[in-house]
């Protein structure tokens, strides 16, 4: 490297730093997958599949605009569009046109995706327990949640910067 190059610009990341760095973008890949598993093992949904359904499930009427859902979920339309025909074909949802407006989707929770959810919340609900909080204390968790919406709010800044 030649002296006062890019490369000498940089504030690299300290041993402690690059640790937490690493385990934390392990467990982001490892995490996902672990829950995914215990979904399909006991309610054959995916993990999209069943965020897609609670986020319906959670709705009065168990419904969503296409957008919404899309930015509720932090998802690409057309991500969520591909997942929603995937869950239709199976029956766990419908997608039906606003007749309000006639331009936009509204995704419906299906009675099969009702039942789908309510099979897979205990289990679902129990590993997220026994993964992520069980060998946290309540100052941890505090503490971690702290972190968590720092992070989250330099985040979403860049976002929509």
């Amino acid at each position: 490297m030649t002296k006062g190059s890019v490369m000498e610009d940089v504030q690299w990341l300290n041993a402690s730093e690059e640790v937490a760095w690493r385990e934390w973008i392990s467990l982001i890949s490892k995490f996902p997958t672990v829950l995914n598993r215990q979904l399909m093992e006991d309610s054959d949904l995916t993990l999209p599949d069943y965020e897609v359904l609670v986020r319906l499930s959670e709705d009065a009427q168990g419904r969503m605009r296409v957008v919404a859902l899309a930015e509720a979920m932090s998802w690409e339309r057309s991500r969520l569009s591909h997942q929603v025909a995937r869950m239709a074909k199976r029956g766990l949802v419908e997608k039906r046109l606003c007749s309000e407006d006639g331009r936009g989707a509204w995704v419906h929770i299906s009675a099969a995706g009702r039942a789908a959810i309510e099979k897979a919340a205990p289990g679902h609900v129990q590993a997220v327990r026994e993964l992520f909080f069980d060998e946290i204390d309540d100052d941890e968790l505090e503490v971690f949640g702290s972190v968590l919406r720092k992070i989250s709010t330099r985040v979403n800044e860049r976002l929509s910067g």
